[in-house]
């Protein structure tokens, strides 16, 4: 009973960030994001205050499975890593940076969501290292589909 209502909790945070972004207060500049992590997680809470200083308003969901809403957020197993969050009707799969989030939801690609594999170090959320390398991708609807390169940090 506890993954479907994750699962239907995790579509209707992909619909509602859609028509959050579609029509958004003219009272805020903050677009909502809406956080699945375990309540635990010390570098999701991390990633979680950095998109809120750089002007989203991320609201938290805690889990204890965070694989149901994986699955139904259609998250690649070679995508994933410890927080997966919906803005604008789009998937962020980790500590995805804010720039690469704003360039996605001013750019409206034919995409299901981006994704930091892992927990690269000098990712927003796993330190604060200004040399930091590493890649965000993008990946489909089509989870058997390769994900493509979107942004390359610190290359």
């Amino acid at each position: 009973m506890m993954k479907a209502i994750q699962i239907i909790m995790f579509a209707s945070a992909l619909f509602t960030s859609a028509v959050a972004i579609a029509g958004q207060a003219a009272e805020t500049d903050r677009t909502p994001v809406t956080v699945f992590m375990t309540p635990w997680c010390g570098c999701c809470h991390a990633w979680t205050e950095i998109m809120r200083e750089e002007g989203f308003e991320p609201t938290v969901h805690d889990v204890e499975d965070l694989d149901p809403v994986k699955s139904q957020a259609g998250v690649p197993g070679n995508m994933q890593s410890c927080h997966t969050a919906a803005a604008g009707g789009y998937v962020l799969e980790g500590h995805v940076p804010p720039a690469a989030v704003r360039k996605l939801l001013s750019e409206r690609p034919a995409v299901r969501g981006l994704s930091v594999p892992g927990m690269p170090a000098g990712s927003p959320g796993m330190g604060n290292d200004s040399d930091a390398h590493y890649t965000v991708y993008s990946f489909s609807h089509d989870r058997e589909a390769t994900p493509q390169v979107y942004l390359e940090i610190g290359k």
